[in-house]
């Protein structure tokens, strides 16, 4: 039998390494990628393969010429591509805009918006014109910046996550007859890296504590809600931003 195959684009850690851990364990081939974190990667690949999966790391930025296709291409090398959860993504130091950057404000353009659409183009051109043998489903990783602006902290950050929303919405209408539904999951301030990365390693924690929860979330928890919407219990949700947030809107 084709084994079925799911991309994970930045998967070495955090909500991505999250995505993977659940996908093998529905018994999916992963290919997930990565730009630097060669630890982290290593440690993906592990926890796979101790819990007997199959998953291949790939070092890659989405940001490369020809990174989509590449990162496709390792994918169904492996078989029958069916999930592409775009997850990577970079903020930048926070900051107010009056201090950001002009390379950071590309990159995270670059990353978050240019990148996933890159390679909802790549799939996309795959996808179309074949027969459909399974569901074939596009999660795309937002925030739930894109709804508050994230003011004083990254605000171009934001703006690229609302990108994002856009272009989950009109890429699931435009592709719906061809069986492929695409779809986001919104998550609040989630426990993992990314803050200390943007400098503020204690923002999880504060930030979580001022939501209707009272906390963060965990990275399991943001990984849960991508997972369904790559389930048949989803076959009918398509152009749906799914806000794992904690209660805040």
């Amino acid at each position: 039998m084709t084994r079925t195959v799911a991309l994970v684009t930045g998967g070495s850690r955090g909500i991505g390494r999250a995505i993977v851990a659940r996908l093998v364990r529905r018994g999916y081939s992963v290919v997930f990628t990565y730009t630097s974190d060669e630890a982290g990667a290593t440690e993906t690949v592990a926890e796979a393969a101790a819990s007997g999966g199959s998953v291949r790391a790939l070092r890659c930025d989405v940001t490369d010429p020809d990174g989509p296709e590449r990162m496709i291409a390792a994918s169904e090398d492996l078989g029958d591509l069916v999930i592409v959860v775009n997850n990577a993504g970079v903020t930048g130091p926070i900051g107010p805009v009056a201090t950001v950057a002009d390379d950071t404000v590309a990159r995270v353009l670059d990353v978050n918006l240019v990148g996933a659409l890159r390679v909802c183009r790549e799939v996309v051109r795959r996808w179309e014109g074949r027969a459909v043998q399974a569901d074939r489903s596009i999660v795309n990783v937002s925030s739930i910046a894109a709804r508050t602006g994230a003011p004083g902290e990254y605000v171009w950050y934001a703006a690229s996550k609302a990108g994002v929303e856009a272009l989950t919405v009109g890429l699931a209408k435009e592709v719906a007859a061809a069986g492929i539904r695409v779809n986001a999951v919104s998550p609040g301030t989630t426990d993992t890296t990314i803050h200390a990365r943007a400098g503020r390693s204690t923002r999880a924690a504060e930030v979580g504590a001022r939501s209707p929860l009272g906390r963060p979330a965990n990275p399991d928890e943001i990984a849960a809600a991508v997972e369904w919407l790559t389930t048949s219990d989803a076959g009918y949700v398509t152009g749906t931003v799914l806000d794992v947030a904690g209660g805040v809107r």
